[in-house]
């Protein structure tokens, strides 16, 4: 890619109130442990947000293979699973 040409991005993500809008790239970085991308709004405010909720990455392969069925991993979803049964336990003890 031309360093001096101007990249525009699409927020993708599917309950992003902005899901479809476009922006001017700003630039990207890790910031808060995370890929984000910067971008000045309409009325000139400087924002940031995930790279993974736009159009600047690449699909992750479980998306292009789910074909849009699920937003989801099963590992991350058995991950939650076990903090929500974690939770639900340490609620438990101290209910009593």
């Amino acid at each position: 890619m031309d360093n001096n040409a101007t990249r525009v991005f699409t927020i993708i993500h599917p309950f992003h109130p902005k899901r479809g809008q476009q922006f001017t790239l700003t630039t990207r970085r890790q910031n808060w442990g995370e890929d984000r991308v910067m971008y000045f709004t309409e009325a000139g405010k400087l924002r940031s947000m995930a790279a993974s909720w736009t159009s600047v990455v690449e699909e992750d392969a479980v998306h292009r293979a789910s074909a849009g069925r699920s937003w989801f991993r099963l590992d991350d979803l058995l991950e939650l699973s076990s903090i929500v049964d974690a939770m639900k336990h340490t609620r438990r003890r101290r209910v009593k």
